[in-house]
């Protein structure tokens, strides 16, 4: 094939081999990684240590809200710095109590316990599920097939994906999985034992599919019928990537305005009631901190003091310095009022996709999701000419020809392409993104 950029310089080619070996030797090999060696970046924009440069529509996936380099994650890292960068969580700070407070403000009445990652997020709501049913005996968490809750071993318990369980079994108890938007199979499945249902309000790593309105709406009649806690994995959805805060309130918004319509159109006296949906538990991390690790879950009035003092903790949790960045992300996201963007730039990008499958079905099925939480589904590989002899999915293949062409995107599974690019992407990024894709589709056509 030929090539888009002519041969690095030896004095390149050579620091491209030493991080190679480098990593080679030290670094356990825990990763299926991408043959580029990435030395900084700027913008939605990172380059290789040959000067090449690709359009991150990856995004360190769904983490780099601001793209890279963002001065007011800078300035913040350093303003705080010169305060506070841990105390531990024996003292009271201002950056936390502050952040918790922006979080709650957003979501409902309840409150927020910080840690470093998305997995530790999901690990105290495993654990709020078990103070919850304790007493009871029950401790079981229903969740979703293709969903994926974390590495740990209690995440990947949760996740319904067999292929990150192979080789750590025995899986810790308390997790069964069941159809994904699928209300009955969850009504079904309610044992004596379960305390919770937990969801991702869109799929990411099992291919980009959000839940249905109905399906959300049913999950939490369910949960207040059988006295169970409704828990929402936004670690990937939430956080504006749907054009709203958390994914359900995306979702769920055109069931709300259609009930607003219907009641102001209701004669005095007849008001339904808006449909109501909140869940028990959230867990948010990735974009919470654009690049800084913080994750965090929040918990509804009624059950925020379940897990109290000795029940649950982390050393570096909501240090000053990580909930500073995290403030600064939020003041930049409603001054710059990067939830509409991810909206607008990300329907026009979805119809973009959309009028992709048209032009190449023999190549592309469908487009997914909404917002800055796109996937393009391939044909199978099989399918796929220059595909079908490689050893590779057709995932991973096309990643690497928009590699070739400049452009960072995200596999997940054997045929979805993810974009979940940053939240202040400009329109001639996304033209430029949708344009590369569109040559190396036009190319295997």
């Amino acid at each position: 094939m030929k090539e888009i950029v002519p041969s690095p310089p030896p004095l390149v080619h050579n620091q491209y081999e030493t991080v190679r070996e480098l990593f080679s030797k030290n670094v356990v090999p825990s990763y299926g990684r991408f043959d580029l060696v990435l030395s900084h970046g700027a913008g939605s924009y990172v380059y290789d240590v040959a000067g090449k440069r690709y359009l991150d529509l990856g995004g360190g996936i769904a983490v780099c809200c601001l793209g890279h380099a963002h001065p007011a994650i800078t300035d913040a890292l350093v303003e705080q710095s010169r305060k506070l960068i841990h105390v531990s969580n024996l003292y009271f700070t201002e950056p936390q109590g502050r952040l918790a407070a922006e979080l709650v403000k957003r979501i409902g009445a309840g409150k927020c316990f910080f840690a470093n990652s998305g997995a530790e997020a999901n690990e105290g709501l495993f654990k709020l599920a078990r103070k919850f049913g304790h007493d009871e005996g029950r401790f079981e968490i229903l969740t979703a097939t293709n969903s994926f809750h974390g590495r740990t071993l209690a995440g990947i318990a949760a996740t319904g994906q067999d292929k990150v369980k192979k080789g750590f079994e025995p899986m810790t108890p308390g997790f069964r999985h069941v159809p994904f938007n699928d209300l009955a199979a969850a009504r079904a499945a309610v044992s004596p034992a379960t305390a919770a249902i937990m969801i991702e309000g869109v799929q990411g790593e099992g291919g980009v599919t959000p839940a249905t309105p109905e399906y959300l709406l049913g999950l939490r009649a369910l949960c207040d019928e059988k006295k169970l806690l409704l828990f929402m994995d936004e670690v990937q959805c939430g956080y504006y990537r749907s054009g709203k805060f958390l994914s359900f309130q995306r979702i769920l918004e055109d069931v709300a305005q259609a009930a607003r319509l219907q009641t102001a159109s209701e004669p005095a006296g007849g008001t339904p009631a808006l449909p109501s949906f909140l869940p028990d538990g959230i867990s948010m991390a990735k974009s919470l901190g654009g690049g800084f690790p913080i994750g965090a879950f929040w918990a509804r009035a009624p059950y925020a003091d379940l897990l109290g003092p000795g029940t649950h903790a982390t050393t570096f949790g909501g240090t000053p310095l990580a909930c500073a960045v995290a403030l600064k992300i939020l003041e930049v996201i409603e001054r710059e009022r990067l939830d509409e963007n991810a909206r607008k730039l990300g329907d026009w990008m979805k119809n973009e996709l959309e009028r992709l499958v048209a032009a190449y079905p023999q190549i592309v099925r469908r487009a997914r999701g909404f917002g800055f939480m796109l996937g393009l589904e391939l044909m199978e590989k099989e399918k796929i000419r220059a595909f079908a002899p490689g050893d590779k999915t057709a995932a991973v293949q096309f990643v690497n020809r928009l590699h070739q062409a400049g452009v960072l995107t995200i596999p997940a599974g054997t045929q979805i392409v993810r974009l979940l690019p940053p939240l202040n992407l400009k329109p001639q990024e996304a033209g430029e993104g949708i344009s590369k894709i569109e040559e190396v589709v036009k190319s295997l056509a």
